[in-house]
């Protein structure tokens, strides 16, 4: 069953280059001791502490959102290719949520203010929104440096809240409180929700889409609030789970082992996509070239939502899926792998059809502080991350450009401790970058 229609709001261009109005879119419903003595100050009952952002891997496409790393300034004489370690993003605003695309980067607020979300890095198609260029106003630009404004076509701007981001390769989905969730970028698969146009120039759209949110590569997920899920987006390998490998260009209800499931998350990042129901199951559909679903087939390839029967594993809490590899979270805080490419257990392990856990010790448990345990974690196309409750972030896998931001450019085989100043609250794995929201400890 497809979505209700009901509007959109924009403006796209035609394959002569005219512009045309769209209306139309889709809803998911001190102490001081002595002079000579040491001082110590401690914060206050009342003192909040302050957030930041944290950014570090490959700068060239403006993904991390700091200028002078791509166009040097007088303050500093040469481009830095690649940031190795955690650096901070000055912004003003209170960031809520960031995700991670192909080259480019999304931050967005739960604030009133008419602006509630920002864009930086690859624009070419259009997925941080319509950048207009001062010198052409028909023109958007393919670089964004700097974290620039989305503007979106909100009916009531003033009273509706973003509640989160999430990036595919060149498209993007923002979610908000009251109004749905608005698409924009690449529709070439239909992973924006709405009918695909031959030719399309999406450098120069200028079109938001109402929807609900996970992008994959070139697909779309929605998860509703009575936990329907619902897909879009390009099929081939089955990613879509509609039952078929063609291209859907509209929002379309899963079946298959879901119907009936009251699921609490999806995620996708690749050509895999995976769903953890409310009672801590697992389902997934779409690419299984390396082994993501062995667990029910032994083909590359899965176009419904089938349950993966993982034993050992416990009630699951999240999962997280890449180009090749799966990482899913359980209610003990325990964290197991399977699939192909550096796992997280040392240079041995490259390959495995069945859940392999990583040692708690890996992650700072010790006799110490036994009750350790991680509470999120994410998946980039190679590497992974991981929270603890505490707020560390430990990090393993391809260090593709410095996206591990570990201070070096080797690829790490077990997990490792990320230096990042402050309690990190989320993160958001990329291709080749990473992006961290941290809150301060002063």
């Amino acid at each position: 069953m497809a979505l209700a229609f009901v509007r959109q709001i924009g403006r796209q261009r035609n394959k002569l280059g005219s512009c045309r109005c769209l209306t139309h879119s889709w809803v998911l419903k001190d102490r001081k001791k002595d002079k000579d003595g040491p001082v110590f100050q401690y914060v206050g009952q009342h003192h909040k502490p302050k957030e930041k952002v944290f950014v570090w891997g490959f700068s060239y496409t403006g993904a991390l959102g700091i200028p002078s790393f791509v166009v040097p300034d007088s303050g500093r004489k040469k481009c830095r290719k690649t940031q190795y370690t955690p650096y901070r993003l000055e912004t003003e605003k209170l960031i809520s949520s960031v995700a991670c695309g192909y080259g480019f980067t999304l931050l967005s607020s739960k604030t009133l203010d008419l602006t509630k979300v920002w864009g930086m890095g690859l624009n070419k198609d259009s997925q941080l929104g319509f950048q207009v260029s001062r010198h052409d106003r028909q023109k958007s630009y393919e670089y964004v440096l700097e974290p620039s404004p989305v503007s979106l076509p909100l009916a009531r701007p003033q009273e509706t809240r973003v509640l989160q981001v999430s990036c595919g390769r060149a498209h993007s989905l923002i979610l908000t409180d009251s109004e749905g969730v608005f698409s924009v970028g690449n529709n070439a698969y239909g992973q924006c929700g709405r009918k695909i146009v031959e030719d399309e120039v999406y450098r120069t759209c200028n079109t938001a889409f109402l929807l609900q949110v996970a992008c994959g590569q070139d697909h779309s997920l929605f998860l509703t609030e009575t936990g329907q899920v619902y897909a879009c987006g390009w099929g081939a390998d089955g990613q879509t789970g509609l039952g078929h490998y063609n291209m859907t260009s509209e929002p379309v209800t899963l079946g298959g082992d879901l119907t009936g499931v009251r699921v609490r998350q999806v995620t996708s990042y690749g050509d895999c996509s995976l769903a953890v129901s409310q009672d801590g199951a697992l389902f997934g559909w779409g690419n299984s070239e390396y082994l993501q679903l062995s667990a029910v087939t032994e083909d590359m390839q899965l176009n419904c939502p089938r349950h993966l029967p993982l034993e050992g594993v416990g009630k699951l809490q999240q999962a997280a899926c890449g180009g090749t590899q799966v990482a899913v979270l359980n209610d003990k805080g325990e964290v197991f792998v399977w699939g192909y490419g550096i796992l997280g257990k040392g240079p041995k392990l490259s390959e495995s059809r069945t859940p392999e856990m990583i040692p708690p010790t890996l992650f700072g448990r010790s006799e110490f502080n036994p009750s350790v345990h991680i509470t999120q974690i994410r998946c980039g196309l190679h590497h992974f991350a991981a929270v603890t409750d505490r707020g560390e972030l430990f990090v393993w896998g391809k260090n593709v450009r410095g996206c591990l931001g570990i201070g070096k450019p080797d690829d790490q085989f077990f997990p490792w401790r990320v230096t990042v100043p402050g309690h990190v609250v989320d993160v958001a794995c990329g291709v080749d970058h990473m992006v961290a929201l941290v809150k301060s400890l002063t």
